[in-house]
C-alpha cells in the first residue's frame, strides 16, 4: 500500500513536470518562429504573403496542439514506468530489511524464551544444587548463542561500512586457516576430520601444532590487507558449516593458493550437499535448508562470509551436489 501510494504520487509529479516542460517548449518554439519571421518581406509581397504566413502559423499551432494532446496520453504512461523504476530499489531494500528484522526477531526469541523458562522454572520452588546448576548451564548456553547471533549481526552491519577499510592491517592468511582448523577440531572433535593443504611456501604446521619453520618454507607467506577478526570469522564459518553437514567418517579439506592478485581459500567437504534450489538461497540471511533446521545455527554463516568477502574486495563462490558434497571458495584481494 505504501509503495502504491508512492508510485501514484511520483507518477503525478513526473507527469506535471513533463507536461509543463513540454508546454513551455512548445510556446517557446511558437514565439520564436513568430519573432524571427520577416514581416517586412510579407508586407512587400502583399496580402498573399501575409495570408501564407498566417496559414503557416496556424499549421504550426495545430501541430503543436496535436503533439501536446498526444503527450497527454503518453506522458502519464511514461511517468508511471519511471516511478516504478525509481521505487524498485527502495522497495527491494525495504523488503530485505523487513525480512531481516523478522528473521532476527524470530532467532532472538527462541534463546530468550529458553533463558526465561529455565530461570522461572528454577524459581518456582526450592531445588537441589545440581538442578540449579543444570538450569544455569542451559540458560548460559542459550545466552552464549544469543551473544554469537548479536555479534554476527554487528559484523554484518560493519561489513556494509566503507570505514571498515581504514582499520585493515596485514593479515597472514595461512596462519588464520591453521588456527581456525585447530579451534574447530578442539571445539567439536566428534565431527568430521579437517585436512589443511597449504602451498609449499606456506607455513609448515598441521592443525593443533605450533608453527614450525621448516627449510624452504617461509612462515605466513600468503598475506593480505584486511580485518583479522572478520577473516578469522569467515574461515571459521566455512569450516564449521562444512563439518556440520558432513558425516563423522567424512572429510573436510581446507586449501589456499594465490591466484593472480587474490588469495583463494577453498573448503571442500564430503557432506550431504545442496540442491540447485537450496544453493540459490544459501547466502540469504536467516535462510536454512530443511536438512539444516534440526542442527545448531541461525542461518547467518554463509551470509556473513559473503559480506566479509565483499568488504575485502573479494567474493564467495559455492558449488554443491546432493549426496556428493559442497565446495566453498573464498576469494580475498591481495592489496
Amino acid at each position: 500500500m505504501i509503495f502504491r501510494r508512492a508510485i501514484r504520487r511520483l507518477t503525478l509529479a513526473y507527469t506535471a513536470v513533463q507536461l509543463v516542460l513540454f508546454g513551455a517548449f512548445a510556446l517557446a518554439v511558437y514565439f520564436y518562429v513568430i519573432g524571427t519571421f520577416d514581416f517586412d518581406t510579407a508586407d512587400v509581397q502583399g496580402e498573399g504573403g501575409l495570408a501564407s504566413a498566417e496559414q503557416g502559423f496556424e499549421t504550426l499551432r495545430g501541430a503543436l496542439v496535436m503533439i501536446y494532446v498526444a503527450l497527454l496520453l503518453v506522458v502519464p504512461i511514461s511517468s508511471w514506468l519511471m516511478a516504478r523504476a525509481a521505487i524498485a530499489p527502495v522497495r527491494r531494500s525495504y523488503e530485505l530489511q523487513q525480512r531481516f528484522v523478522d528473521g532476527a526477531s524470530h532467532e532472538m526469541r527462541t534463546p530468550l524464551a529458553v533463558v526465561q523458562g529455565e530461570l522461572e522454572l528454577a524459581l518456582t520452588r526450592s531445588r537441589t544444587p545440581a538442578e540449579y546448576e543444570r538450569a544455569i548451564r542451559v540458560a548460559a548456553d542459550a545466552t552464549a548463542g544469543l551473544v554469537r547471533l548479536t555479534n554476527d549481526l554487528l559484523l554484518l552491519s560493519r561489513g556494509d561500512s566503507n570505514e571498515l577499510a581504514e582499520s585493515f592491517t596485514e593479515v597472514e592468511i595461512d596462519a588464520l586457516i591453521v588456527d581456525a582448523a585447530a579451534e574447530a577440531s578442539a571445539r567439536q572433535p566428534a565431527l568430521a576430520a579437517i585436512t589443511v593443504d597449504l602451498p609449499p611456501e606456506g607455513i609448515g604446521r598441521a592443525p593443533g601444532r605450533e608453527p614450525g619453520h621448516e627449510p624452504g618454507r617461509e612462515p605466513g607467506s600468503v598475506r593480505a590487507r584486511g580485518s583479522e577478526e572478520l577473516l578469522r570469522r569467515a574461515i571459521s564459518n566455512l569450516i564449521d558449516n562444512a563439518r556440520k553437514f558432513t558425516p563423522a567418517e567424512g572429510t573436510v579439506r581446507v586449501s589456499t593458493r594465490v591466484l593472480g592478485a587474490s588469495a583463494v581459500i577453498e573448503v571442500r567437504d564430503t557432506g550431504i550437499g545442496m540442491s540447485a534450489a537450496e544453493l540459490a538461497h544459501a547466502r540469504d540471511r536467516f535462510w536454512r535448508a530443511d536438512a539444516a533446521r534440526s542442527r545448531e545455527g541461525h542461518g547467518l554463516g554463509l551470509a556473513l562470509v559473503d559480506e566479509i568477502a565483499r568488504a575485502h574486495g573479494g567474493s564467495l563462490g559455492i558449488s554443491s551436489e546432493l549426496g556428493v558434497g559442497t565446495v566453498a571458495t573464498l576469494r580475498i584481494t591481495l592489496r
